[in-house]
């Protein structure tokens, strides 16, 4: 395995390579191509989501790729390699597996995770991580370019270590009802653009918290929503094509009366 990889970072080498290397490769910056680590992270989960093991065998390989990219541009600047990339995990691991290569014990894995958000929040006071008021924040440390979705949940899980949160999922019900009645107010007044907005965030965000009490992750949730809605869409459009028409051809009653019966046939809930 160990010469694998060491022909993975030879090639990467070989395409930045000034003289005989690739011209896209050469070009490239840690900003030009963190999309492409996004979009390669992303087509993991969904492999994943598929349970396509064979593509994602292949998808693991582009995202380590990914990875090998970056560590290779750090070492042309002097900043480090790839070998300190991976010396800086194994480090990272054992330090936050102390109930593993140490003494301490742990129950299970709730009580597990509580000790590895413990050992996070020790690490940011020691890197001198520090909130908006001088002090250490309970939200240091939440990469603002992740999803919405995703960096909402983490706000939320970081609040609710310190005690800001609802013990109960019929509470945040109430409070969906209430931000679903706000936005109704704002639209039947004919509310600015910006208040819209400022609505819908605060509904999405309320549906994200649900979602974390019911101890589901909101963009696996939505995923499995957009796929759904996905299988359906295509169903009503194969039955239209049936009797010969197309979406944009049919009225949407006609449409919605196809949905439901694309949606029996479907085996998905809801």
């Amino acid at each position: 395995m160990s010469d694998k990889f060491d022909q993975l970072v030879a090639i990467m080498a070989r395409l930045r390579d000034p003289k005989g290397g690739c011209p896209w490769d050469k070009e490239q910056s840690f900003a030009t191509i963190a999309p492409y680590t996004v979009e390669e992270a992303y087509e993991v989960a969904d492999a994943i989501e598929r349970n396509d093991l064979a593509g994602l065998k292949d998808e693991l390989g582009d995202l380590l790729f990914q990875v090998v990219f970056h560590a290779r541009m750090a070492e042309e600047a002097g900043r480090f390699s790839v070998a300190d990339v991976i010396e800086a995990i194994n480090a990272k691991m054992v330090r936050r597996h102390p109930h593993v290569f140490g003494e301490a014990k742990v129950k299970d894995a709730a009580d597990q995770t509580r000790a590895w958000e413990d050992h996070k929040a020790r690490e940011r006071e020691d890197n001198g991580q520090r909130g908006g008021n001088g002090g250490a924040s309970a939200l240091d440390g939440v990469a603002v370019g992740l999803p919405a979705l995703t960096r909402a949940l983490k706000l939320q899980q970081r609040a609710a270590r310190v005690g800001f949160d609802w013990t109960e999922a019929i509470r945040i019900l109430d409070k969906l009802r209430e931000e679903t009645e706000e936005m109704e107010a704002e639209i039947k007044a004919g509310a600015a653009k910006d208040r819209l907005l400022d609505e819908i965030g605060d509904l999405l965000f309320v549906c994200v918290n649900l979602a974390r009490r019911l101890e589901f992750d909101p963009e696996s949730a939505l995923r499995h929503a957009n796929a759904k809605f996905e299988r359906r869409f295509r169903a009503m459009e194969a039955l239209l094509a049936e009797r010969g028409f197309r979406p944009e051809q049919t009225s949407l009653d006609e449409m919605e009366a196809l949905w439901r019966e694309a949606k029996k046939s479907d085996p998905g809930q809801g």
